[in-house]
């Protein structure tokens, strides 16, 4: 509660900026981001401790540490939700060098200071700087003739983290750069169908419709004199109509399984940039706008669970139609185990059973996981053409 006021008071003060640091991570993570940096404060209880066993040797340590922190608590903040994060570092790192004489535990700001670097340089700059934060605090200590022996301690965690930070920011990188890559993917895919959406839609209308208006004058003019032949051209007007609906829902379907060829194009990258082997076969289906989206979501949801979770080195997907029925099979060779439901796969079962399908999920230890979809094929129902047959 108290951190919770705390945090309030200082957004009201000191509001976040669009670049700053937990912004960007919301962006690459889920919402639960924004607590994430107040719960390493917890590390900062050793400022407290350290002393506390050694009272008699720094019988003035509670003030200027109180003051000291004060001071970081307002610095770690700006160095999260504001601008201009290695000035703030810096700062972070002399409030350690400056609490030296009165508290050993003074260290707790050097180690974070190493934590923070690696978010305002590049990974090698990043450990530089950290070698040398370190080098210069351990001079400092010797300085104050203070055992050696209680500084290994914040050298080895100062390395620790920085490195274990590096390893991260470097992957947060690679994720945004691959969801970059992802959605870059299914827009390159998108234009790409509606420019073949518009030729198809050229060729087979403009022919169909030229067919139909040179009948239909055709038939207007014998209809006062010749009302047979004007029937029989209305035959073939009606004849054309027909074989024009048939090419419209026929063009319909393959436009909807080119939008799931489109999410499993953006699957392979996703799971080869991740060093997962990746391959699927697609019969021709006729699918229906709600049949397709429902697909393309599930291709979704289970390869992103396969990149998260399996572990695999290897994954398939297949789509085949046989008895009325069509099947979407996901499959791979992770480690499977048991399956916990989550929002995902829930809302995945309840998309499936709402268009009369159902979803299975085999994982067995050790032996992979296979998600499979089957639908009921049903007509183009959702054509959009109110001409009957």
């Amino acid at each position: 509660m108290t951190i919770s006021l705390f945090r309030s008071l200082l957004h009201s003060l000191f509001p976040m900026a669009p670049d700053s640091l937990v912004r960007q991570q919301q962006a690459s993570a889920d919402a639960s981001m924004r607590w994430f940096p107040w719960i390493n404060l917890v590390w900062s209880v050793w400022l407290f401790v350290t002393p506390f066993y050694a009272t008699k040797y720094y019988p003035d340590w509670l003030w200027p540490t109180l003051a000291s922190y004060a001071v970081f608590l307002l610095l770690f903040h700006r160095f999260h939700y504001g601008r201009h994060r290695l000035p703030i570092n810096l700062a972070i790192a002399a409030l350690g060098f400056a609490l030296l004489p009165y508290n050993p535990g003074s260290q707790s700001y050097i180690i974070y200071a190493c934590a923070f670097f690696p978010f305002c340089m590049g990974g090698r700059k990043a450990m530089l700087a950290i070698l040398a934060l370190l080098a210069a605090y351990a001079t400092a200590w010797h300085a104050a003739h203070i055992p050696m022996i209680y500084m290994s301690s914040g050298v080895i965690a100062g390395v620790v983290v920085g490195l274990f930070n590096i390893g991260m920011r470097q992957k947060l990188r690679s994720e945004a750069q691959l969801r970059l890559s992802h959605e870059e993917v299914r827009r390159l895919a998108a234009l790409a169908e509606r420019e073949r959406i518009g030729r198809d839609l050229h060729d087979l209308l403009g022919h169909t419709l030229s067919l139909v208006a040179l009948k239909s004058n055709l038939a207007s003019r014998l209809i006062g004199h010749d009302p047979a032949a004007a029937r029989k051209e209305m035959d073939d007007v009606s004849d054309v109509a027909r074989d024009a609906l048939t090419q419209v829902r026929r063009a319909v379907s393959g436009i909807r399984a080119a939008g799931l060829a489109a999410e499993l194009a953006s699957a392979r990258l996703l799971l080869e940039s991740d060093g997962v082997r990746f391959n699927y076969e697609m019969s021709e289906v006729a699918l229906s706008a709600e049949q397709e989206t429902v697909l393309a979501l599930a291709v979704r949801e289970a390869v992103t669970n396969i990149q998260r979770h399996a572990r695999a080195a290897g994954a398939s997907v297949s789509l085949r139609s046989a008895d009325q029925q069509v099947s979407l099979r996901i499959q791979d060779d992770g480690r499977g185990g048991a399956i916990v439901p989550g929002n995902g796969l829930c809302g995945m079962r309840e998309r499936i059973e709402s268009l009369g399908g159902r979803l299975r999920v085999d994982a067995a230890p050790g032996q992979g996981t296979c998600v499979e979809v089957t639908l009921p094929l049903v007509g183009d129902r959702d054509s959009g053409l109110g001409i009957g047959d």
